[in-house]
Order: structure tokens, then sequence, then C-alpha cells
């Protein structure tokens, strides 16, 4: 009489490991979505994420990158709860199924995953030149999907694996090279307009952030000393990317109107007590009237929060 032939406990419970990881990422990626959204400050133990998530790479199709991470996610830990939840007792041919279709979805999803992640880390450290925790923490996820998907269940036909994978990298690196091959081309004007990014593409210089590149008009200039006039601050950091959008919206000139409070312990001229005095939790912070307005605001905004009633024919505005 032969033995049952145990199951591996790494095939029963590569479905809930595969589906919680997927969810950690769900929950990172949601994150930086609200982030992205609201144009606010990231809680980053360590590196410059907003740097990266202010990066032309963050976004993709107007939308947030982390969007779509969250979407993929998302779906990955559908794919591995999906036969779960199926009664194996009452439908036991439609469980099956599921689970053989889910674990190809999955193993094509991580494959996916993994090579855009691997892409997305050489853009890290080789254009953009900066540390996000989030980001790494993904990729790393990403990498642990795929190798769950491989050793949580027994391939009947490891050859299977390696054709996925060829055909899903390649597709997904293309996809991927195609995406961003516009991220550094120059944008086409109209005769009369100037084409300027306002959001910086490359590495800060420490303590001192990124070089104002736009020049100011009559109404930069006169909504800000409107604003030094009225004790208006702007509570910055010198490593936040909106903090340079919001200087590059006034110009060099203009922008050497306006008081500033640097943050950041270790930038230029660092005033860290005022910002903490003053109760600031995120970059850039105005300071009109007494109230505090945090992240990124328009000249227009910024004419009606202070009462300027001066020109209002402003060259630039957030992206």
């Amino acid at each position: 009489m032969s033995r049952r032939r145990s199951t591996p406990w790494i095939h029963r419970w590569s479905r809930p490991l595969i589906a919680a990881i997927a969810l950690l990422g769900a929950l990172t990626t949601a994150y930086l979505t609200i982030v992205k959204f609201t144009q606010s400050s990231t809680a980053c133990p360590a590196g410059n994420c907003d740097l990266v998530l202010s990066s032309p790479y963050a976004t993709v199709f107007g939308l947030p990158l982390a969007l779509f991470g969250f979407l993929a996610y998302a779906s990955m830990s559908a794919f591995a709860l999906a036969p779960l939840a199926i009664n194996p007792g009452r439908k036991k041919e439609l469980r099956s199924q599921v689970e053989n279709w889910t674990w190809l979805l999955l193993l094509a999803g991580a494959i996916a995953m993994t090579v855009f992640s691997g892409y997305l880390m050489y853009l890290l450290f080789s254009q953009i030149q900066a540390t996000c925790i989030y980001c790494i923490a993904s990729a790393i996820f990403s990498v642990s999907l795929l190798v769950l998907t491989i050793i949580g269940r027994a391939w009947d036909d490891i050859g299977q694996i390696f054709f996925i994978a060829i055909v899903v990298g390649m597709i997904t690196l293309i996809g991927t090279l195609g995406i961003y091959a516009r991220v550094n081309q120059p944008t086409a004007t109209t005769p009369g307009q100037t084409s300027t990014s306002l959001s910086p593409t490359t590495a800060p210089t420490p303590g001192v952030g990124w070089q104002i590149t736009t020049t100011s008009g009559e109404a930069e200039i006169a909504l800000a000393r409107h604003l030094n006039q009225i004790g208006a601050r702007e509570f910055v950091a010198w490593w936040c990317p909106h903090c340079h959008e919001q200087k590059q919206l006034f110009g060099q000139q203009a922008y050497a109107e306006i008081n500033h409070i640097e943050c950041a312990a270790d930038g230029q001229n660092a005033r860290p007590d005022l910002c903490q005095a003053a109760g600031i939790q995120s970059f850039p912070t105005w300071e009109i009237k007494g109230q505090l307005y945090p992240g990124l605001r328009s000249l227009e905004e910024l004419a009606e929060l202070s009462g300027y009633t001066g020109p209002r024919n402003f060259q630039y505005s957030p992206s």
C-alpha cells in the first residue's frame, strides 16, 4: 500500500502569501497616489522620495505611475484569492480551472511587474539619481511575487514558464521604452510661446536645490512684493521638487522678493526652529495673514489669498 504524497507547505500557502505581499504593494502605491494627487510631501524615512515622485518618470499618460502600480497589485491579489473563494466540495472542476488560469495570470503579471520595476530601478539610480524607499520596496514586492509564483505550485511544463517569461518580458520592456521615449524630448511650442519645464529633471544641489530657470514679468514681481509687504512667508526645503515648481512660477527676479524660510536642517540659511514653531508638516507651505496653506499654489490663488489687486497676467501655471 503506497503512502499518499504530502503537499509541500509552500504550495499550500503560496496564494495567501502572494495575496499578502500584493496587498502591501497596493497599500504602498495607494499612499503614493494620494501624495501625488494632493501634491503633499511623503513621510520618507530614507532618501528623497519627493524628488522621485515629482520627476517626469512618475507620471504616465497624465496620471501618477503609482496609480497603475496600485491597479497591478490589486489585480495580483485578486488572482491569488479567486480560487480560494470557490468551494472545492461543490465546484471542484470549476475551482481547478480557475486555479490553472489564475496561475498563468499571476505568472504573466509578476514577470511584467518585475521587468518594469527593474527598468524603474535603472531610472532611479542613473537618471533621477535619488533614493526612494517606497520604490525600492515595490521592486522587492514584485520580485517576491515572481519567486512565489514560480515555486508556489508544481508546474507540469517548465518550458511554459520560460516561454511566458520571454514573451511577456519582451512586450513589457518594449512598451516601457515606448512610454518613456518622450520624457527627455523637448515639447513643441506654438509661435510666441516659451516651452519651460517647471518640474526638476536632474538631481538637486545639496543644501541649495535647483536653479530657477524662468524669468519674471511685471505681474510676478508685483505679487512677490505685495506678499513681502503683508508679511507672508513661504516654508520650503531645498530637496522639495514642489518648492522648486513654486519658485519657477515666480521666476528669478520675483522670487528674490519672497520671504522664504528653509526648513531642512542641512539647507542654506536653515531655520528649522521657525518651521517647527509654525507647525509646518509639508513643503511648500505658505503663511498668509496668519493662516497656513500647504502645497503648491498657483499665482492666481496666492493673489486671491493675499488680497493682491495688481496686474494678473501671470506667465506660468502649475502643470
